[in-house]
């Protein structure tokens, strides 16, 4: 399995780690016209949603940049003392520096942090070689940083109020899940059968097997049902032994009902409270006692 040094993560926090992300506060307005800028003033946008990046694609681009130069210019903000923070166009921008330029063409704009970040993440969203993680993490930050209701980001990115959720559910999934979607191991399809099952360590043996038997998502569904319902009737066997004081009030119920009350609860807590009876005369009389 490719190392990939970005952790993955349920929401912004564990996406960005200890990363410590610049706040640079600049008017929300556009600077006209492209400029070249020296690639080492350029700093990497800490809010780029792509955590991995192919790198013979990668290569093949940086020849084709030594060979041609930059086409598409970067876009990107100026941050303040002659740095510029990218918008847009890391892989770009990566290649170039793969290519050895020293200077890159780059559109200029003057924006703040919220625009700057809705700007990185609705830009990268839009692109289609990002991952389902990836796009339900930058779901997930522009909720965070921008204050976005699901439904305003539908209406930002182009999208259902469902298929937001659906994404966003991913984040829900334990990490070795979400690194089997990240490296194209699982679909999403697979992925959101798996969300269901709530214990991790299920959810990564459940992994294991739809790779190794190449299972198809209606498989995994099935799969997942038959998973769950073993859940269950093994939680129900699980015999648990009464409190004390549960115990004590329970004889003391079938004591003031004269009947014999059982008072059943599973590992989770649940349970019921049962009153068997041998007639209707009987089922009349603890429902007078009763009421």
């Amino acid at each position: 399995m490719p190392k990939n040094d970005k952790p993955l993560g349920r929401g912004l926090g564990a996406m960005l780690g200890n990363m410590e992300i610049p706040v640079h506060k600049e008017p929300s307005q556009v600077v006209s016209g492209n400029t070249n800028i020296h690639v080492a003033s350029i700093e990497a946008n800490p809010y780029q949603p792509r955590t991995k990046f192919d790198e013979e694609a990668l290569q093949e681009l940086a020849q084709s940049i030594k060979t041609y130069g930059l086409i598409q210019p970067v876009t990107v903000r100026p941050v303040g003392n002659g740095k510029y923070q990218l918008i847009s166009g890391e892989r770009r921008f990566r290649a170039a520096q793969m290519a050895g330029l020293t200077e890159i063409p780059a559109f200029v704009r003057t924006v703040d942090d919220a625009l700057s970040i809705q700007m990185a993440l609705v830009e990268n969203i839009q692109r289609a070689d990002l991952n389902a993680i990836e796009i339900a993490m930058s779901y997930q930050m522009l909720m965070d940083e921008c204050h976005f209701t699901q439904e305003q980001l539908g209406e930002k990115v182009g999208k259902t109020n469902t298929t937001i959720s659906n994404y966003l559910r991913l984040l829900k999934l334990s990490t070795p899940v979400q690194v089997a979607v990240r490296d194209n191991q699982i679909s999403m399809g697979h992925a959101r059968a798996l969300v269901a099952v709530e214990d991790e360590a299920t959810q990564a043996k459940l992994v294991q097997q739809i790779v190794k038997e190449q299972l198809s998502v209606r498989q995994t569904e099935t799969l997942v049902k038959k998973t769950l319902e073993g859940m269950r009737q093994k939680k129900s066997k699980v015999k648990i032994t009464l409190a004390d004081d549960v115990r004590t009030a329970q004889n003391a119920i079938s004591k003031r009902l004269n009947a014999k009350v059982n008072i059943k609860k599973d590992i989770s807590g649940k349970g019921q409270i049962q009153i068997p009876f041998a007639s209707d005369e009987e089922l009349k009389r603890l429902l007078d006692l009763l009421q």
